[in-house]
């Protein structure tokens, strides 16, 4: 498979080559990132200011240490920092053929398996998991498993992306995008500069050992017998401004100019620029975590981005977000939680939005 993958700039430039082929051909293909990422104390706050999450556990000791971590906890969307660049590495060699300038995500999935805390040292595995073409569009699904030191299962996390063909739109989208990201950090076409795949291609559980999963449900404030199905969460409202949106591109290295560019967003025919899916998504999760009185406690999240934010340069935009109790499973004790997000009166993480919760 390695030949195929070093050979995918030269294959493109063949008038016969298809994109979708090629991209349907890789999937099982995983890139395993080849150096750990250390989750810093000041990354964890960082980012946690950025997704404006101020649950004791991810700021100070003596926090996490009352509900049970012995360090500091990062927030549940966290993975969207400690990915990206695993992730790029995999589009680079999947998605020969496509312009990177006009991928939109879609839906983000993810699960919770042990808490990811202060001086852990991660290792991201990414795959392209399915891909498919939905009313003349290519969508293909991403799967990153993050596991620690000691090779524990941390997260799993899928990704759908939409993405749009180098020769189906206008070129000067991608020459702007190109000239306004910062140089080395996104490549928004294959390079031949990639080389460290993996020489195992989608063989990789014959070079890695497998994850171990430790059983976790986290230490949740909150009792199965005091919850019942239809009790409503308290309303949070969040404004957000561009200065928010900046500093959460800065915190998490995403340089995409929607972000941040009015220019840039008139291109794609938008009014002004957008909050990132994950900033959104990452205020969502915070509010069932202050909750449930845990973010370790998570089981699962699920969402899907339906309708931009739209972040005027001067005027704050805002957020309200409500949830409901949807379920409970006595045998495992849990609940499902439905995450109500809107801004402008549209729902912004769409109408099944649920988070999976353990409770005590």
């Amino acid at each position: 498979m390695t030949a195929e993958i070093l050979a995918t700039d030269a294959v493109a430039s063949d008038t016969t080559f298809d994109p979708a082929q090629h991209a349907l051909d890789m999937v099982g293909y995983h890139y395993r990132a080849d150096d750990y990422y250390e989750v810093g104390r000041e990354k964890v706050r960082e980012y946690a200011k950025a997704v404006r999450d101020f649950h004791p556990v991810h700021w100070t000791e003596e926090g996490a240490l009352e509900v049970g971590y012995p360090a500091l906890m990062a927030p549940p969307t966290f993975f969207s920092l400690v990915g990206i660049i695993a992730q790029q590495k995999l589009l680079e060699r999947i998605a020969t053929g496509y312009d990177l300038s006009r991928m939109l995500q879609t839906d983000q999935h993810a699960e919770y398996f042990a808490p990811i805390l202060a001086g852990d040292r991660l290792t991201c595995d990414v795959s392209l998991d399915s891909f498919r073409t939905v009313v003349g569009r290519d969508m293909l699904v991403t799967k990153t498993v993050i596991t620690n030191q000691r090779n524990e299962l941390a997260q799993i996390t899928y990704t759908t992306l939409l993405i749009g063909r180098a020769d189906d739109g206008d070129d000067s989208i991608a020459d702007v995008a190109r000239g306004m990201v910062m140089n080395g950090m996104f490549t928004l076409s294959t390079s031949d500069e990639v080389a460290d795949v993996n020489p195992g291609g989608d063989d990789l559980e014959t070079v890695y050992a497998p994850p171990v999963v430790v059983p976790h449900t986290g230490h949740a404030r909150r009792r199965f017998e005091d919850v019942a199905v239809g009790d409503a969460l308290p309303t949070r409202t969040v404004l957000l401004s561009r200065g928010d949106l900046v500093n959460y591109a800065g915190v998490v290295g995403d340089n995409n100019p929607v972000h941040w560019s009015d220019h840039f967003a008139s291109l794609l025919e938008l009014d002004t620029v957008v909050a990132h899916g994950m900033l959104t998504m990452g205020l969502g999760t915070g509010f069932v975590s202050e909750w449930l009185g845990d973010p370790g406690a998570l089981k699962d999240c699920t969402v899907r981005f339906t309708s931009p934010v739209m972040v005027d340069p001067v005027t704050k935009s805002e957020i309200v977000i409500d949830g409901t109790v949807k379920s409970k499973d006595e045998a495992t004790r849990t609940a499902v939680v439905s995450i109500d997000a809107r801004y402008k009166g549209k729902r912004i993480l769409g109408h099944k939005a649920m988070a999976t919760v353990h409770l005590a």
